[in-house]
C-alpha cells in the first residue's frame, strides 16, 4: 500500500476472526519493520511478550477488563517500555556503543561522554519513564502501520490492570506497560463502523511563531 492508504485504512477494530491465524513469519516481519522506528540515542527501549496460547490469553483477558478481543485475536502483544534502557551496562546500550565505535561515530576514549549524555537526559524516575514510554510509542505506532500494510488489523488497548499484567506474566520492575496490541483479521461477519472525527490542521496547530 501507499503510505496514505495505510493511514486511511488503519482502524482499531474490536472484532477479530478467530479462524484466521497470524503466522510466526507474519508477526516477525511486522515486528522487525516496526523496529526501524526512531528512538532517542538509538536505545530502542522496547520489548514485547507474545501472547498466543489459550491459557495465556485467558490470563491476559482477566487482567484486561475481560476484553474478549484478546481471546478472539490470534495474537496479542504486551508492549514493554524499559525504564533502564538508557543506562550504561544495559545490553542494548552496549550494543549501541559497540556499533557507534565500529561505524566511526565515537572512539573508545569518548566513552565518558557517551554515558554522561543519557544520564543528564534521562537520569530521574520521571525522565526515565518518559524516555521509555515515548520511544516505545514510536515503535507501537510503527507496528500497527506495518500490520495494516501486511493486511492485518490491530487494536491498541490501555484498559488493563498494569500491576495484574505484570504479576501474571512475571514482568520485571524496570518495565512499564504502555499498552497491549491485539493483532489479527477483522471479523467480516461484523459491521465496521465509519471512521471517527479527526482534528483539522487548524485545530491541531496551537501557534505559529
Amino acid at each position: 500500500m501507499e503510505f496514505i492508504s495505510v493511514m486511511e485504512a488503519r482502524r482499531a477494530v474490536n472484532f477479530f476472526d478467530p479462524e484466521k491465524p497470524v503466522s510466526d513469519d507474519e508477526l516477525r516481519k511486522i515486528v522487525e519493520t516496526a523496529a526501524l522506528a526512531p528512538s532517542g540515542l538509538n536505545f530502542q527501549p522496547w520489548q514485547v511478550i507474545v501472547v498466543r496460547s489459550p491459557g495465556a490469553k485467558e490470563k491476559l483477558m482477566l487482567a484486561a477488563s475481560k476484553q474478549v478481543k484478546i481471546i478472539e485475536a490470534p495474537v496479542t502483544l504486551i508492549v514493554l517500555a524499559d525504564r533502564d534502557g538508557w543506562k550504561a551496562g544495559h545490553p542494548t546500550v552496549e550494543k549501541v556503543w559497540d556499533n557507534l565505535v565500529r561505524l566511526g561515530y565515537w572512539n573508545p576514549g569518548q566513552r565518558g561522554g557517551f554515558e554522561r549524555g543519557p544520564e543528564k537526559l534521562y537520569g530521574t524516575p520521571e525522565r526515565s519513564l518518559a524516555f521509555a514510554v515515548k520511544n516505545t510509542a514510536f515503535f507501537s505506532m510503527a507496528l500497527m502501520l506495518a500490520a495494516k500494510d501486511a493486511g492485518l488489523d490491530c487494536h491498541p488497548m490501555d484498559g488493563f490492570d498494569h500491576e495484574a499484567v505484570k504479576r501474571a506474566f512475571d514482568v520485571p520492575d524496570n518495565f512499564f506497560i504502555p499498552l497491549l496490541i491485539a493483532i489479527g483479521h477483522f471479523d467480516a461477519r461484523r459491521t465496521l463502523m465509519p471512521p471517527k472525527w479527526r482534528k483539522s490542521y487548524g485545530e491541531i496547530v496551537f501557534a505559529t511563531c
